[in-house]
């Protein structure tokens, strides 16, 4: 049970509620924040602090500003997949842009291995490949679920902060082209799915079919 759900939980969220602010002040002014610096500047004690937010990844999936979005769709979404995906790729890219130094800070604690870690950061928990799966899930009846899956996995590789990373960090482009090209390509895959669905997995060959292959191609 979260420390802030029982006794004065008024207060408590007050005090949750500060140290996140303060932990996404830091994180805008180009800081890794860890509890202890979060607490300093929402002038709350370290044992406290604590007591919310055990380490720093805990703080930093907090500060995270998608934490609890479950969709990017309005209430009357349009059913053609081509608009829905246009409505969700531009509201994820608008807020990857606007919150790029939260999405940044996140994207390199995900990035350290910590095989004991609880819980996963919000970027390793599937948040955007929900949303985009809802995009296309009118495609569900032409693609079947694993074309459909793997369509998803492709638009995903290609948004969010790692491709915003790379595309002005070593591509060199400007925030506002990087975006274009983020929304290009997902239109692009959509489009080429029509015609050339995605691959799925083949399924395993058997250790017979292996051994008689090794053979076939020894005897050539």
């Amino acid at each position: 049970m979260a420390y802030e759900t029982v006794g004065r939980t008024n207060q408590k969220q007050r005090t949750r509620t500060a140290l996140v602010a303060a932990a996404r002040g830091l994180i805008a002014d180009g800081l890794t924040p860890g509890v202890e610096e979060a607490a300093e500047v929402a002038s709350i004690s370290r044992s406290t602090a604590y007591r919310y937010f055990p380490n720093q990844a805990a703080l930093l999936a907090a500060a995270h500003p998608e934490i609890d979005t479950h969709s990017l769709l309005p209430e009357d979404a349009p059913d053609d997949p081509a608009a829905r995906l246009d409505t969700v790729i531009s509201a994820f890219t608008n807020l990857i842009v606007d919150t790029e130094p939260e999405q940044r800070a996140t994207l390199r604690l995900s990035l350290e291995l910590e095989p004991d870690r609880e819980r996963p950061l919000p970027l390793r928990q599937g948040r955007a490949i929900g949303w985009i799966g809802e995009a296309l899930a009118p495609l569900r009846s032409t693609l079947g679920d694993k074309q459909l899956h793997r369509l998803v996995l492709a638009i995903r590789s290609a948004t969010g902060i790692e491709a915003l990373v790379w595309l002005t960090d070593i591509g060199g482009l400007t925030r506002e082209e990087a975006v274009a090209l983020m929304r290009w390509s997902a239109h692009a895959m959509l489009d080429a799915s029509r015609t050339n669905p995605p691959p799925t997995p083949r399924s395993p060959r058997s250790r017979d079919q292996q051994t008689r292959t090794r053979r076939a191609r020894s005897a050539s």
